[in-house]
């Protein structure tokens, strides 16, 4: 099958598209949609720009969306809901950040992280997939390091890598187990990363997940910060009860009326299914506040309704854009940091930003049919303002 990347000016220009056509291989790629915050959503903090992880300077993204046929499942041919999202700290080239690894509950998989606990330093970019593609793109990243010499050609370390990637459970819509996303996948979604806008819901990683029972995938935002600092944070958020959903502080989603999803199959039992954080900051911190940084990440998940359910993997990882300094005598390297004792603005951040990313995704997610048919809706946005302002979050 021949894949083909194909630009679209407007998300729901591209659903309009989809809707009369049977995709055949696509590997999307696609502009944002509207965003919580512009729809008068209420969030606390302030946006950067762009609200989005490429806020902290030097982050690129990019996607590339999997979508292949319609019906029944047939093991290995489709229909396909998937793809991958790839997150540069520092661009293409091999420049190590400080980073630290963290997670809520542990039914999940981030590879790479026993390294990142242990040296502090996060060495590649940032992968997000389905799970059972972990190995794929794992692979992937190996070849594309070393075809696009990711490392210096006279580094004998070059040849050596732990890549970083991160799964939540996409197989409610995607035939999860054939194994759909190959190398070439994986190239155009590093190739293409970029700083600037980022695309949400329906894309990349986030292609076929869902959230407290409504259409989500990748979401993000970001905050600055009173001391001029930057943070900004990326979901793959796939996980959550419906009645659980929390949306500006309004426990609304048992309120809801209608778009239950459709599921002609068996669904497996449970109200996990996972989220993956990813969290940048321009600002010097080592990987022991990192770690305290990534940690917060559960406490914004907590604010949309979610709680690190016993089938959730809800994973984190935190890392610093700041220079590590270079090498001089003795090897000794000198890199500053912040105290602790101004570490709660980053806290605050990461609980806002986190949140922030969760409802993007859900508002840009768009509805979506997959294998047997089955059906996620996406959010009643009308809905969901009618029920704010009834309880006073809202004008």
């Amino acid at each position: 099958m021949q894949f083909m990347k194909v630009n679209i000016r407007g998300w729901r220009r591209y659903v309009r598209w989809f809707s009369a056509v049977a995709v055949a291989g696509v590997c999307l790629v696609s502009t944002a949609a509207d965003r919580a915050r512009d729809l008068g959503i209420p969030f606390e903090g302030t946006p950067g720009q762009l609200n989005a992880i490429t806020d902290v300077a030097g982050v690129q993204v990019g996607h590339c969306t999997l979508i292949m046929g319609n019906g029944e499942l047939v093991i290995g041919e489709g229909p396909v809901r998937t793809g991958v999202t790839a997150i540069l700290p520092r661009g293409k080239h091999f420049e190590p950040v400080f980073a630290a690894f963290e997670t809520l509950n542990g039914n999940g998989e981030m590879t790479g992280t026993t390294w990142v606990e242990e040296s502090g330093l996060l060495e590649e970019p940032v992968l997000l997939t389905n799970t059972h593609s972990v190995g794929a793109v794992y692979e992937a990243s190996i070849h594309w390091r070393r075809k696009t010499k990711y490392h210096d050609a006279d580094d004998a370390f070059g040849w050596a890598s732990l890549p970083v990637v991160a799964e939540t459970w996409d197989g409610r819509l995607n035939d999860i187990h054939g194994h759909h996303v190959r190398q070439e996948h994986v190239f155009q979604a590093l190739n293409d990363a970029k700083g600037g806008a980022v695309a949400e819901g329906n894309v990349g990683g986030g292609t076929g997940m869902v959230c407290h029972r409504f259409k989500a995938g990748i979401g993000t935002s970001s905050r600055v910060l009173e001391n001029g600092y930057t943070l900004g944070t990326l979901v793959q958020a796939n996980y959550g009860k419906r009645e659980d959903l929390t949306i500006g502080g309004v426990r609304l989603g048992h309120l809801i009326d209608g778009r239950e999803m459709v599921m002609n199959g068996l669904e497996p039992i449970g109200s996990g299914h996972s989220i993956i954080v990813i969290i940048a900051t321009d600002a010097p911190l080592l990987p022991h506040q990192l770690k305290r940084v990534a940690r917060r990440a559960g406490l914004g998940i907590g604010r949309t309704g979610g709680f690190g359910a016993n089938s959730s993997g809800d994973l984190f990882l935190a890392f610093s854009t700041a220079p590590l300094g270079e090498a001089a005598q003795h090897g000794l390297r000198q890199v500053g940091m912040l105290d602790n004792d101004q570490l709660d603005p980053f806290f605050q951040s990461t609980v806002q930003s986190v949140e922030e990313s969760v409802i993007n995704a859900l508002v840009a997610a768009e509805t979506m049919t997959g294998i047997n048919h089955n059906t996620v809706y996406r959010l009643p946005v009308d809905q969901v303002m009618v029920l704010l302002k009834k309880f006073g979050r809202l004008p």
